[in-house]
């Protein structure tokens, strides 16, 4: 084990002994670990710890490692994150330098998984064509489009800036679905294109107030609301039929 990574484990030790004064600190093993992005985990396996953290974090100050300590610490004992940390923490993470470092390896390592663009009902390419000339006078560049691989309630849409990407959820190719809805799902997703997102005090803001302004131009922008407002409670009215 190298030097640094000795340190390291002396600091998650720490934050144990912090977080959970009455328990023993168990063994941790922290390690940097290739991810497509920033991302870092921490699991507990036969009372041993193991931690891998973005290799972009690899030259982060030893404050910054703390405060990851602690919020990695905390949420595997269930614990509420120390402001402090947290907030240590997002300073350092969303710095140009470091969101840049992320744009790339997620370019470089990720991948995005593509089905179709043509649905059994919905056509999004066709969709989004008719959307780009109604409202943006064409002036989008066409990303890649395409239905997600899984049914999903929670995320009906997402664009990837890195990978050039629009994905819809595939719960919504559906007949009891109207199209309009659909429309409006992929026409706030192509806002993000419009109104890429702003870097304000070292945070990404994806909805700025210019987006806002602009999702509420969609003709039945406030019907769309109440179905989402719909989905989320056939959402609920799910997991607690799973709960019971």
């Amino acid at each position: 084990m190298s030097e640094s990574q000795t340190i390291l484990g002396t600091i998650y030790a720490d934050a144990f002994r912090q977080l959970a004064p009455t328990r023993p600190a168990p063994e941790v093993e922290v390690r940097y670990y290739p991810y497509a992005g920033i991302n870092h985990t921490i699991r507990l396996r036969s009372a041993r710890v193991y931690v891998r953290v973005s290799d972009i974090f690899q030259n982060a100050p030893l404050n910054v490692h703390r405060a990851l300590a602690f919020i990695l610490v905390a949420k595997l004992l269930r614990r509420r994150i120390p402001e402090v940390h947290d907030r240590l923490y997002r300073d350092y993470a969303c710095t140009p330098p470091i969101l840049r470092a992320s744009d790339i390896a997620r370019r470089r390592r990720g991948h995005k998984k593509i089905t179709t663009a043509k649905g059994l009902y919905y056509d999004l390419e066709r969709m989004f064509r008719r959307l780009n000339r109604l409202h943006f006078d064409s002036r989008l560049a066409e990303p890649t489009l395409t239905w997600s691989q899984r049914r999903t309630r929670t995320i009906l849409g997402h664009h990837d800036g890195v990978h050039d990407t629009i994905v819809i959820s595939k719960t919504l190719d559906a007949p009891d679905v109207p199209e309009w809805f659909v429309e409006y799902i992929l026409y706030h997703e192509m806002l993000h294109i419009k109104h890429p997102a702003r870097l304000i005090n070292g945070r990404r803001y994806y909805h700025t107030k210019a987006f806002r302004t602009d999702e509420q131009r969609f003709p039945r922008y406030e019907e769309a609301l109440d179905w989402l407002d719909r989905i989320a409670r056939q959402r609920r009215r799910t997991q607690r039929a799973r709960a019971a």
